[in-house]
């Protein structure tokens, strides 16, 4: 096995110092006694506590916990049938101009994204509120789906759809019964991405939302203006063990299907 060099051991502790030490640091002091986020007084957890009776950040916390749920739901469906099209769909009229609207928010600025949504609610008479945030969201995140199970149904073999069709399957039923279970783990893997993307979004939530909807970036950033404060350093650290929770969960679940898969090539070797 080849070692690393040590300017690369060095790189790649710097790298990851960067990334993390301020994480850690942050979920040192949401620990903090003191009010001031700057000065340690000891191990408490009264943050916490405060946190959880700030009416607030809940309510901010609700509406960006819905909003994730419902765009990353309406993403994952509409990004899987894009992608679906896109792969299996061949050449058709006007698939370049599909492909490029489907791929165009990867590249555009968040800012030109949340005006030209805006400028379009308020063209169509549509209130500002969680509905018009949960398009917004599904709009730019959508993209990221379709990138997601495009490269899997690339790489997906087609001879087993055939099989079920030779079966006596319907399409419909060959894609629900044999494409679908497999490039599950993908579509999965872009339900999670769409919704850590609703969770962080700051820049289009505050085009589309409304005085009755405020999204949690949203809350913490208007707070953050007045100067940081522990409870929000202990709101960002369950933040944090949300993610890290939902990673590990992620990564166990894809090594549990890896694994499957794997026993049951090996059993179909030997039958």
């Amino acid at each position: 096995m080849r070692r690393m060099s040590w300017f690369n051991t060095v790189s790649l502790t710097l790298g990851f110092a960067f990334l993390y030490v301020p994480m850690l640091i942050l979920v040192i002091y949401s620990f903090n006694e003191s009010k001031l986020v700057t000065v340690w007084a000891g191990f408490s957890t009264k943050w916490y506590g405060e946190l959880l009776q700030n009416e607030a950040f809940l309510n901010a916390a609700w509406v960006t916990l819905k909003v994730a749920v419902m765009s990353s739901t309406i993403a994952t469906v509409l990004g899987t049938m894009a992608a679906y099209v896109l792969v299996r769909g061949g050449r058709f009229m006007g698939r370049t101009l599909f492909s490029g609207m489907i791929y165009a928010p990867l590249v555009m600025p968040e800012v030109i994204t949340g005006l030209s949504l805006l400028l379009l609610f308020i063209g169509i008479g549509l209130d500002r509120g969680v509905m018009t945030i949960v398009l917004a969201h599904t709009t730019f995140s959508m993209c990221y789906v379709s990138v997601v199970v495009s490269s899997r149904l690339v790489t997906f073999d087609k001879s087993l759809e055939e099989a079920a069709l030779d079966l006596g399957c319907s399409p419909s039923e060959a894609f629900r019964l044999v494409t679908l279970p497999i490039i599950a783990p993908a579509v999965i893997s872009g339900w999670l991405l769409a919704f850590t993307l609703s969770l962080d979004d700051l820049v289009i939530a505050s085009f589309t939302s409304g005085p009755a909807a405020t999204t949690l970036p949203i809350k913490i950033y208007s707070a953050v203006r007045l100067g940081v404060s522990p409870e929000i350093n202990a709101l960002s650290t369950l933040m944090i063990a949300i993610v890290t929770l939902g990673v590990i969960t992620a990564s166990l679940v894809n090594k549990r299907q890896m694994v499957r898969q794997k026993r049951d090539a090996q059993a179909a070797e030997r039958g």
